[in-house]
């Protein structure tokens, strides 16, 4: 009777595993379908408004005479407005809840990329690029926040790759498009292509920014579709990862963080702001000027340019969630992010060599692509694996911020640097020395403080 417990016991605990296993999967099935297509989707066009401009530069720098430099200049000026307000907008989300916020950011961007058309000076342009980024400050680190809501450390990664999928899924559908309005819409009611192309691309980021208030939650005990078991177990796992970050914190020396103070004090902080920089100097630049540079290899005709710079998003969304699954499954971050950059730095190297030979310009501009781009989503495992509740919305706004200021340095090095040499060689082959530094730091990150 006595030798019998154990095997009752034992099955007992079994079943519990397989309730709680069960739970757990239907719980995290119900998260992903009610909130990341949605994210996805929001990011998508988000991400259009943001970079469309690389596109309308095909007829706009012409149109109204504007140089690469001033162009450059325009482009990242977008990164000044969205640096100085990304905290206070992460703080206030934190605050106000996730619905709420995210709607009015997509609201009000949407307002200001449709008001684009009446662009006709360089300071108008400067000015509107600038408002842009005030407007769209804290969507993205809001996001990234609004995802450790929800799931721990250890799923983090391939949800945010998903959620970034939005990158190369804006420039796969969204450069065809912005061509074929650039073309079809030309001379309509007389606005030019590239005022047409502003106007119909910012209805949507209006649209979506009234249904985000009736679609997203602002955290699991604010989600009708969770049963009170999913959001016990949930919130479970969520304070289990932020105990864990605790420990890591502890072993590793460091204090934990509650404090905005301690946030900005932290040198892992700082050091997350240089290895982001590096990454997005590459991803602005091949967001920005990739038609330029398709254009640049003999390509004609803005639908065949939007089509061809299709394929270079379509590599990176294979490459980014093929590795964002991968990274979380052996939960290894650094080769996940070093690999990844250095593809980056390879596809920037060989299209500079290359630059007139299509076929070889778009394979290195696919390499490329598929580098930088993946190296956004895997990046955010790193800070998030020690940053948590205000530490990690004032954190992840930190962070981003200071490494977004790469989005007006890059667009600007580059558009200087093509204006003084006449070629996109020398731009490329420093973007390509830049990855490599980003990948020196990865290295250089302690395993133990992001491996989780």
């Amino acid at each position: 009777m006595t030798a019998s417990n154990p095997a009752v016991g034992t099955t007992a605990a079994d079943a519990r595993l397989d309730t709680d296993a069960a739970t757990e999967k239907s719980a995290y099935n119900k998260v992903f379908w009610r909130i990341m297509p949605f994210l996805m989707l929001c990011y998508v066009i988000a991400y259009l408004d943001r970079v469309n401009v690389g596109f309308a530069k095909l007829q706009m720098a012409q149109d109204l005479q504007f140089s690469e430099t001033v162009f450059g200049l325009g482009a990242g000026l977008f990164f000044i407005g969205y640096f100085l307000f990304e905290v206070p907008s992460n703080l206030l989300m934190h605050r106000i809840g996730a619905r709420i916020w995210i709607a009015r950011i997509m609201i009000t961007w949407g307002i200001i990329s449709a008001a684009f058309v009446f662009v006709q000076t360089p300071t108008q342009f400067y000015v509107m690029r600038f408002l842009l980024g005030l407007a769209e400050a804290g969507f993205y680190p809001g996001v990234i926040l609004y995802l450790t809501y929800w799931y721990p450390s250890h799923r983090r990664a391939k949800m945010i790759a998903l959620f970034m999928s939005g990158i190369p899924v804006a420039g796969m559908f969204g450069n065809p498009l912005s061509g074929w309005i650039m073309d079809a819409f030309h001379d309509t009611h007389g606005w030019a292509g590239w005022q047409w192309m502003f106007f119909i691309e910012a209805l949507p980021a209006f649209a979506i920014g009234i249904v985000t208030v009736f679609v997203l939650r602002d955290g699991i005990d604010k989600a009708p579709w969770l049963n009170n078991d999913e959001k016990a177990l949930l919130k479970r796992n969520i304070e289990e990862d932020e105990r864990a970050a605790s420990a890591a914190a502890a072993a590793n020396g460091q204090r934990d963080m509650h404090s905005l103070g301690a946030v900005f004090s932290d040198r892992r902080v700082w050091w997350m702001c240089l290895i982001y920089f590096c990454f997005v100097t590459g991803q602005y630049a091949l967001t920005f000027w990739m038609p330029t540079l398709v254009k640049a290899s003999g390509v004609t005709g803005n639908l065949n340019i939007g089509l061809l710079s299709a394929i270079p998003f379509i590599c990176a969304i294979v490459v980014m969630n093929i590795l964002g699954h991968s990274a979380d499954a052996r939960r290894e971050r650094r080769w996940h992010l070093i690999v990844p950059a250095l593809m980056g730095a390879t596809g920037f190297a060989i299209a500079a060599s290359f630059t007139h030979n299509t076929p070889v310009a778009i394979a290195a501009l696919s390499l490329a692509a598929a580098g930088v781009l993946t190296c956004a989503p895997l990046f955010w495992s790193l800070p998030t694996a020690f940053l948590s509740g205000v530490a990690a919305a004032s954190g992840i706004a930190v962070v981003n911020s200071v490494g977004n200021l790469a989005g007006f340095v890059s667009p600007y090095m580059v558009g200087a640097l093509k204006d003084l040499t006449q070629s996109t060689q020398l731009p490329m082959y420093v973007l390509s020395a830049i990855l490599i530094v980003g990948a020196l730091l990865v290295w250089l990150t302690p395993a133990r403080l992001v491996n989780r």
